[in-house]
């Protein structure tokens, strides 16, 4: 009898389970409401889970207040759900489970605590990032001991997305502790820094003496999927988010003991990646996002072909299984973007807003719209640009000034100063319009400081502000664009236009180019120049050395940037020193990387490992420098620390590729 009584229990857990894996399906597939109609059929763990999911997707997607309310709401009431039926269950799966009884709502219930987590983290505020923390640091047990539970061994002998991992030097045990999986490689390779490229199955050195593969559970029907692709989702996302925080609050989670593995964390995602169960698919999409955060902001990649071939494998696995799903032919595109197709990543965006596509999740489509927005300004498109800019305003919340702001740079750019003067007016009443937590975003503080200072130049010079358009010379989009790092993943020919533009403003570029004749520079100096303060002839000189950099031109890089940076002391936009810096840092390493690939103009011999190691220090240095006159109250200081943090992290990896 009582056997019995068990397995009806499992066959009820089991088809509760598929029942709201079908709405999952529905919400990869852009299909919302669906899922939100199959997730509220029934009240098990799962599909309250799965109603949280759908919110916190809406909050992150949408950077909407109203919506992070909600998603808070539903993962906190999925997170006591989980937590209740985890304690009330007693003997799961029959008392023949590989795993312990109810461990699978154990990972429920941390699937809930992590995305509480970052619905605090997605204000982009210290305060926000301090309360993830907060709600990360109660789950930190709760991980570690899924982890160890469900993997042992380790996860270096699963299979990723694009790769079949080759045996470890060290083992893949979690870095919240210090202990080691016992059997699984010799205590000479016991240190602490594990190698990501021997999980990834590149050689960095001698090979290591063969290990026998440890035995490893397979799962067994859904529910055994769900524990492990779940484990290995939250464990990996759960050290990702941490590793990801800025550095002022990573001081205080070292304080509370923790410290972060960011290859792990990947390694991880990938694993769960490669399984069925729905935590495949965030995985997927966690490891989507940060790969294209990584190709767009950090600038340079120890190895970009290895980054570009396991996110193009994970975003053709999902895409496979849901092919209308926005979140997928983003990342279609994304991909062709960082891979200097910009051309069929607009095609393949505006092929994904057609009216007729099939599903609807606005959220999801907004994005699309955004990303298109984006690489058309990175064409120098500008009047597409601009419209699909201002279509954002008619689809999302997030920050209609932020949209009009770029919209009228980009008609700033067309020449048409009468629209663009029309939108900048409208940005003072949406910026008191919309605000979190009582606060202007960082792009609208410094987007208010930008128009107060051309309206100061307009004064200056003609004694009326009212015409302050007439006086902005660099497009306030392109200004913007340099945070999303637009600049360099774009064509020569791109490339040669902006410089071509810079140069027709007075005063003459001093610094010379190749791609700077005299007759493409102003032919004398005006009683009134273009650029007439220090910050825009340090914006100038910004674009100008990001530009030439993109173009393989180093040396006049070099000087473009470092002129910038020169100008720190005199310019009242105190972001021009950190970002320049950045860039130089970024210039040291690509510079080394174009000789290693013989890409080098003037075909200078490789670098050795020596040479290497000089530059990987001085970049380092740059980074120090930069990150030491960024502090709070610098415009969009924490977007430069995301960028320095994920630089830091390839200047590691390419250490350890070299052995150095």
């Amino acid at each position: 009898m009582t056997g019995n009584m068990e397995k009806t229990t499992v066959d009820a857990q089991t088809a509760a389970l598929v029942s709201a894996s079908e709405g999952f399906d529905h919400l990869f597939a852009n299909r919302i409401e669906e899922a939100r109609v199959q997730f509220a059929a029934e009240d098990s763990p799962f599909h309250v889970l799965g109603l949280g999911v759908c919110a916190f997707l809406e909050a992150a997607l949408g950077m909407e207040p109203a919506l992070m309310g909600e998603a808070a709401r539903c993962l906190g009431e999925s997170e006591a759900g989980a937590r209740r039926q985890s304690k009330a269950t007693r003997v799961a799966h029959g008392g023949k489970s590989n795993f312990p009884s109810g461990i699978e709502f154990e990972i429920l219930q941390a699937d809930a605590i992590v995305l509480q987590g970052l619905v605090h983290a997605l204000g982009e505020s210290y305060m926000g990032y301090l309360q993830c923390l907060y709600a990360l640091n109660n789950a930190h047990s709760k991980f570690t001991k899924l982890y160890k539970t469900v993997f042992p061994a380790g996860l270096d002998y699963y299979i990723t997305p694009a790769t079949t991992p080759l045996p470890s030097r060290n083992p893949s045990t979690p870095s919240l502790t210090s202990s080691r999986s016992a059997g699984t490689i010799s205590a000479a390779t016991s240190s602490s820094k594990g190698s990501f490229f021997g999980r990834w199955g590149f050689s960095v050195s001698a090979p290591s003496m063969p290990q026998e593969k440890p035995a490893m559970t397979q799962p067994e029907g859904p529910v055994e999927e769900l524990i492990v692709s779940g484990a290995a989702f939250g464990f990996g996302l759960f050290n990702l988010v941490f590793s990801l925080l800025p550095a002022k609050i990573k001081t205080v989670v070292g304080f509370l003991g923790f410290q972060s593995d960011r290859r792990l964390a990947l390694q991880a995602l990938a694993v769960s990646a490669a399984r069925k169960d729905v935590h495949s698919v965030f995985a997927g999409l966690t490891l989507m996002t940060y790969h294209g955060i990584v190709l767009l902001l950090a600038g340079y990649q120890a190895d970009e072909a290895h980054i570009v071939k396991q996110y193009k494998a994970i975003v053709e696995s999902v895409s496979a299984r849901y092919p209308d799903g926005a979140l997928w032919i983003l990342n279609r595109a994304k991909i062709l973007r960082m891979t200097y197709d910009p051309e069929g990543a607009i095609a393949i965006l505006q092929d994904g807003l057609r009216p007729e596509r099939v599903g609807h999740f606005q959220q999801a489509d907004a994005l699309l719209v955004f990303e298109l927005a984006w690489t058309l300004l990175s064409q120098r498109r500008y009047q597409e640009a601009a419209d699909m800019f201002l279509r954002m305003t008619e689809i999302n919340s997030w920050s209609h000034a932020t949209y009009y702001a770029i919209a009228g740079g980009c008609y700033v750019s067309l020449g048409n100063r009468t629209k663009a003067k029309e939108l900048f007016d409208e940005v003072p009443t949406l910026l008191d319009r919309r605000k979190i937590g009582g606060k202007d975003l960082p792009t609208e503080v410094l987007i208010k400081k930008k128009l107060a200072f051309y309206k100061a130049k307009a004064k200056r010079r003609s004694g009326d502000e009212s015409d302050y358009v007439e006086h902005m010379k660099i497009s306030l989009a392109e200004e913007l664009a340099i945070f999303w790092n637009t600049h360099q993943r774009i064509t020569q020919e791109v490339a040669l236009e902006h410089v071509k533009e810079l140069a027709s403003f007075s005063p003459a570029v001093a610094i010379p180019s190749p791609h700077i004749t005299q007759s493409a520079t102003p032919a004398e100096s005006k009683a009134t120049e273009d650029l007439d303060t220090p910050d825009e002839l340090a914006v100038r000189s910004l674009i100008l050395g990001i530009v030439h950099r993109t173009l393989g031109d180093f040396n006049p890089s070099r000087n473009f940037l470092a002129d910038a940076h020169n100008r720190y002391d005199a310019v009242e936009c105190k972001w021009v020193g950190g970002v320049a810096l950045f860039e130089l840092a970024v210039l040291d390493l690509k510079e080394v990387e174009a000789r290693e690939k013989n890409e080098d103009k003037a075909n200078d011999p490789k670098p050795s490992n020596g040479e290497w190691s000089d530059i990987l220090r001085a970049a380092g240095e740059k980074l120090d420098r930069a990150m030491a006159i960024s502090g709070n109250s610098v415009d969009l200081s924490s977007r430069l620390d995301g960028r320095v943090n994920m630089l830091r992290d390839e200047i590691a990896t390419k250490r350890e590729k070299l052995g150095l």
